[in-house]
């Protein structure tokens, strides 16, 4: 989780030049989330271990998940994780404001940190910040589409009782990763049943079935949502070289789902769209082609895979840490996703994911069930 994976994102999007595009701004001067902007989202008395983890003088409170492997406490990591909420509510002001049309801060996205602890490398979650920013701002609907290969728990559990936010999560299955939640039937709380999603895969999952799973639950929940911002967290820990987890995407393929929520923001929100970061380990060779696909993405500008790594790119990075940048921008995969359709196979250990989701969902969101092939 090291900030090194943000930076080199930064510089890869730098070095392919979207920052020099006419459609592209950078929000400078962030400002931390505030008291109230924490308060809404977490629990005060977890909110004032954090600070009081900050000062640096040994402080654990393991209760509150301060003080673990996953969550080392460090000086000054209140302030840190503030600022990273401030910067994805900035996002999400400037897209409501009109200032821009999609935001993207690839700092952000720390799913994990619950009301009430933090979890999973996450303190504060800036996520859960900048959406309910956008509610108390005049939203009356977000919906969240979670694309990391790990389970949008924070967010799930802050939202769980709020039929004012989908949040849609795509993740390998929780029989085979952390955090061990994320089933189907986490259907959502009492007065916002169907508004919690969860797409679980198994393990070993490629580009091709993670598309084909993707279309068959997600154009579909969003329509009938009928958001007014699509707010999404974009970890690319599905990569097939991430040390962390088991699914095997490519570049190409995680680039596609960018795309395609893209245009389901135009599609269905008027192109109001926010995208954070997220998880993603292999921090040389993946996150920064990943992300810099995003911001193209974001950008209207899309790069395409064939691309070269720029060499200015490729010549800091063995300067720096002694290896060879990738020498594409993309993985040399072509993409071959079958559609969703009446093909579906309830013996095929995708389909029967992608029809478990649809058939917890669908009828609590109004739509048409499919025949129960269980």
């Amino acid at each position: 989780m090291s900030p090194i994976r943000n930076l080199l994102a930064h510089k890869l999007t730098e070095h392919c030049g979207v920052f020099d595009l006419d459609s592209v701004g950078v929000i400078g001067d962030i400002e931390p989330a505030t008291e109230e902007d924490l308060l809404r989202v977490h629990r005060a008395d977890f909110i004032e271990s954090v600070k009081l983890a900050s000062k640096g003088d040994g402080y654990r409170d393991l209760r509150r998940g301060l003080g673990t492997d996953d969550v080392p406490v460090f000086p000054g990591m209140h302030d840190a994780a503030a600022l990273v909420g401030g910067a994805t509510k900035a996002a999400a002001m400037a897209v409501h404001s009109g200032d821009a049309l999609h935001a993207v801060n690839v700092c952000g996205g720390l799913h994990h940190a619950m009301w009430a602890n933090a979890s999973g490398f996450c303190v504060y979650n800036d996520l859960a910040v900048g959406i309910h920013w956008l509610l108390a701002n005049g939203v009356d609907r977000v919906a969240y589409v979670d694309v990391d290969v790990h389970h949008g728990d924070g967010v799930q559990q802050i939202f769980y009782n709020d039929p004012r936010v989908l949040t849609v999560s795509i993740h390998e299955s929780p029989r085979t990763l952390f955090p061990g939640t994320g089933y189907p039937h986490e259907v959502g709380g009492e007065g916002a049943k169907g508004t919690a999603v969860n797409l679980a895969l198994p393990a070993g999952t490629a580009d091709d079935g993670w598309l084909r799973a993707f279309e068959g639950v997600v154009p579909e929940v969003l329509a009938a949502f009928k958001p007014q911002v699509l707010f999404t967290q974009q970890g690319c820990d599905t990569h097939r070289d991430d040390p962390l987890a088991h699914l095997r995407l490519t570049i190409e393929g995680q680039r596609e789902s960018y795309r395609r929520l893209h245009d389901l923001a135009h599609e269905l929100c008027d192109g109001r769209w926010v995208a954070t970061g997220g998880g993603g380990y292999d921090w040389l060779d993946v996150v920064p082609r990943a992300w810099t696909h995003l911001a193209a993405v974001a950008a209207g500008s899309p790069i395409d895979p064939r691309a070269p790594v720029p060499y200015g790119y490729r010549t800091l990075l063995k300067a720096a840490f002694r290896r060879e940048a990738p020498e594409f921008m993309g993985d040399g995969t072509t993409l071959k996703p079958r559609p969703w359709g009446l093909d579906a196979d309830p013996m095929d250990h995708l389909d029967k994911a992608v029809l478990k989701t649809r058939d917890a969902v669908f009828p609590l969101l109004g739509l048409e069930p499919d025949p129960n092939p269980f």
